[in-house]
């Protein structure tokens, strides 16, 4: 038999992670969070994560830069940040968007911060 659990998520209720994102639903396999930033003079710090990430922008604009790679993103654009890339992002209009990490970001402290 397959798995039948269904998982509702409110998002006005979600956990936080350390930096500000809300973690929405998540399966064993995959996870999804939202990010709703202001912009930053400084982009933040470079980072490696033990996890794949697609985004989409719903709105506003950040600069992400992926292994020294410039990426201007806006409404509509998605991205991919592989599997231990060093990259780092700067909001630059208030900015929404949704990721989905392989696997799940927040489990096994694979959000804590790691340089």
């Amino acid at each position: 038999m397959s798995d039948t659990t269904v998982t509702k998520v409110d998002s006005k209720h979600s956990p936080h992670g350390p930096d500000g994102q809300k973690y929405l639903a998540s399966s064993v396999h995959i996870g999804m969070r939202l990010w709703e930033e202001l912009p930053a003079e400084k982009p933040k710090t470079l980072t490696r994560r033990d996890y794949e990430t697609v985004g989409f922008v719903i709105k506003g604009r950040a600069e992400l830069v992926v292994e020294g790679q410039v990426v201007n993103l806006e409404p509509g654009d998605s991205w991919v940040v592989p599997k231990g890339a060093e990259h780092t992002y700067r909001i630059t209009e208030p900015f929404t968007a949704v990721e989905a990490t392989y696997p799940p970001a927040h489990v096994h402290g694979r959000d804590e911060r790691k340089g």
